[in-house]
């Protein structure tokens, strides 16, 4: 008997955004066939390296509202969670406390080769007690 998925974590990097977020995409599209719970994470640098960003959670937070606003995900229920600290690290650790059943999440940095998994991806896929789906760039 299949799992059922009542909750998707899927994590953006809003650094990159505007280049690659078909995982976003592909979160949303599984949420309404699967009727599932999405959550839209985003996790700010413990350092900001921008000297004109005083409250990074905030800064972040407001750039996570823009991005959901231009891309709705109509029909679906959706939280919108700012962290702060190692990515990779903090990925596990919320989808751990909130029970995510799935991640959707973007395969690398789009610098890297198309043929490497990324480490933020990689960690998470290693350490994750649930499901992770890949979507490569």
């Amino acid at each position: 008997m299949p799992r059922q998925t009542r909750l998707i974590l899927c994590p953006i990097n809003l650094r990159h955004v505007q280049m690659e977020y078909s995982a976003y995409t592909e979160a949303v599209e599984m949420a309404r066939r699967r009727g599932a719970r999405l959550i839209v994470a985003t996790v700010a640098p413990e350092i900001e390296r921008n000297m004109n960003i005083y409250n990074s959670e905030a800064y972040w937070g407001e750039e996570l509202k823009k991005f959901v606003a231009a891309h709705p995900a109509d029909g679906i229920d959706v939280e919108l969670i700012v962290r702060k600290g190692a990515t990779h690290r903090q990925i596990v650790k919320l989808a751990d406390e909130r029970n995510v059943d799935l991640i959707v999440m973007e395969s690398a940095n789009p610098k890297v080769q198309d043929y490497l998994l990324g480490t933020t991806a990689s960690h998470v896929v290693t350490h994750a007690e649930c499901s992770v789906y890949v979507v490569r760039n």
